[in-house]
């Protein structure tokens, strides 16, 4: 069995060309690629914030969204999405919606590693309890959708630059208004 992660490489306008192995995709000339962001929220509206493991090749220890992956080539975003959250945080997930299908960002780690994704935004409501992988997530906090707003006004480089990006699109398309996880 081939236990290689592969991901799906995107021309400019985002149609897949290729694919290429997850571990020789992220360097200092990273092709454009597909991934994905997702937040999950719990019963009482909040959001859960990991800190990325500092075994993690890019931005390592930094703060972000719950967690991130990439689909392999054939695989659709949901089967992708249930796949990450129980590798990187040991738990299942239901109510998946995708909030902003268009995000795309670029990205230079400070150790010159670049991020280069098409990567659609989902937020998702959690089912179990947390047992995160510790060589992905070193620590995690649950918060409000205005704590981590005021958090990303007064201290932006403590997240990654692609939560800094989206959880503005993500209030705006009122992905976190009260009720509307209940």
């Amino acid at each position: 069995m081939n236990t290689t992660e592969m991901v799906v490489l995107l021309d400019d306008a985002g149609a897949p060309i290729g694919q290429a192995p997850k571990a020789s995709v992220h360097t200092t000339d990273t092709p454009l690629h597909l991934a994905f962001s997702c937040y999950l929220l719990n019963r009482s509206g909040e959001l859960l914030l990991t800190r990325r493991s500092p075994e993690k090749k890019t931005w390592p220890g930094v703060w972000t969204n719950s967690f991130c992956g990439h689909p392999a080539p054939g695989e659709e975003f949901e089967d992708a999405i249930i796949r990450r959250a129980r590798f990187e945080l040991g738990t299942d997930i239901t109510r998946t919606d995708l909030v902003l299908p268009d995000f795309r960002y670029r990205a230079v780690d400070p150790s010159g590693l670049v991020e280069n994704e098409v990567c659609p935004v989902y937020v998702a409501t959690i089912m179990g309890e947390l047992q995160p992988n510790p060589t992905e997530v070193a620590d995690w906090v649950w918060v409000s959708p205005a704590l981590l707003s005021g958090a990303l006004e007064h201290t932006s480089s403590a997240f990654s630059p692609w939560l800094a990006l989206q959880f503005p699109q993500l209030l705006e398309a009122g992905a976190f208004q009260a009720g509307a996880w209940a």
